[in-house]
C-alpha cells in the first residue's frame, strides 16, 4: 500500500513551527525596549560630555572640586556597602530563620526605602539627626549623617538579594555538618557563606551603585559642604545650575563607569563562586 506524505512525516509539535519566530520576537522586543529606556539615554549623556572635546572632559573630571566630590562619594559609599553587606545578611537571616511577633511587619518595613521618596528620607534624617535631634545626635553637615542616609536607602538591596537564597538552602547539609562536630562559625563560613556569596556580591554591587549616585536622601542632612559632605551628585547639580552641562555630563560618565565596572567585577566573581559551588556539590 502506498503511504501518503502525512503518514511518513513526523507530526509538528503544537506551536513548534512558530517557536523560533516567537523567540526572535521576544528578543527583538526586549532589545528595543532596553535600547530606548537604557542605551539611548546613556548615549545621549556620552554625546553631551564629548561636545566640549577631550580637554574639556579632562578638566571637568580632574578639577579640585570634582576630585573632592569623588573622594567623599567613594569613601562613604565603600564604607556603607561593607556595613550593609554584614548587617544585610544578619537581617535576612533573622527574617528567614527566626520566628518572632511582628515578623511580617519587619519584612514589609525593609522595602520602605524603595517606596519612600528620597527627599522624604532626607527630611526623616534631618528630623532625627538635625539640630533638634530627639536622640541627642547632631549629624547634619557631617559624613556620618551622609553615611546613615545612604545606609537607609541601600540596605534593602542586600537583604532582598540574600533572602531568597537563604530560603532555598538545604538545611540537611547544615545538620550533617553539625552532626560531624562543626560549630556554628564553621557551618556558616564553610557551608552557608559559599552558597550566599554570589547573591551577596550582587546585592553589595547594587547597594554601592545606588550609594554613589544618590542625591535626594543626602541633600538636606549632608548640606553639600565642599570636601566634607558634597557628594558627586550634588556637584553635578552645582555644575548644571552654573550652566556647565558638559562638565555635569563628564562627572556623570565617571560615576557610570565606576558603577558598571564594580557591578561587572562583582558579578563575575559571584558567577565564578557559584560555578565552584556547583562543582563542589
Amino acid at each position: 500500500m502506498t503511504s501518503t506524505v502525512a503518514e511518513v512525516e513526523p507530526a509538528t509539535p503544537p506551536g513548534g513551527h512558530n517557536r523560533h519566530g516567537s523567540t526572535s520576537l521576544r528578543v527583538g522586543s526586549a532589545t528595543l525596549w532596553l535600547s530606548v529606556i537604557v542605551l539611548l539615554p546613556l548615549a545621549a549623556i556620552v554625546w553631551q560630555s564629548a561636545t566640549g572635546g577631550w580637554r574639556a572632559f579632562w578638566l571637568a573630571v580632574t578639577s579640585n572640586a570634582a576630585l573632592e566630590s569623588f573622594r567623599v562619594t567613594l569613601t562613604i559609599s565603600i564604607g556603607v556597602t561593607l556595613i550593609n553587606a554584614v548587617f544585610g545578611v544578619i537581617v535576612a537571616w533573622v527574617l528567614t530563620r527566626d520566628d518572632f511577633p511582628g515578623k511580617r511587619l519587619v519584612d514589609s518595613v525593609i522595602d520602605l526605602p524603595f517606596a519612600l521618596p528620597t527627599i522624604v528620607a532626607s527630611l526623616v534624617m534631618l528630623a532625627l539627626y538635625g539640630p533638634n535631634s530627639p536622640v541627642g545626635l547632631h549629624l547634619q553637615h557631617t559624613k556620618w549623617g551622609v553615611g546613615i542616609a545612604l545606609l537607609f536607602v541601600t540596605l534593602p538591596f542586600v537583604v532582598r538579594s540574600v533572602q531568597p537564597v537563604l530560603l532555598e538552602l538545604d538545611r540537611e547539609v547544615e545538620e550533617a555538618a553539625a552532626s560531624l562536630g562543626a560549630n556554628n562559625y564553621l557551618i556558616f563560613t564553610k557551608v552557608i557563606l559559599p552558597a550566599l556569596l554570589p547573591s551577596l556580591l550582587s546585592g553589595a554591587g547594587l547597594a554601592f551603585s545606588r550609594a554613589i549616585g544618590e542625591f535626594g536622601s543626602v541633600v538636606l542632612i549632608g548640606g553639600a559642604v565642599p570636601g566634607e559632605t558634597e557628594v558627586s551628585s550634588q556637584w553635578i547639580r552645582t555644575l548644571i545650575e552654573n550652566d556647565d552641562r558638559v562638565g555635569a555630563a563628564a562627572i556623570s560618565i565617571v560615576l557610570l563607569v565606576i558603577s558598571f565596572v564594580v557591578l561587572f567585577v562583582l558579578r563575575a566573581v559571584g558567577a565564578r563562586a557559584a560555578k565552584r559551588e556547583e562543582l563542589a556539590a
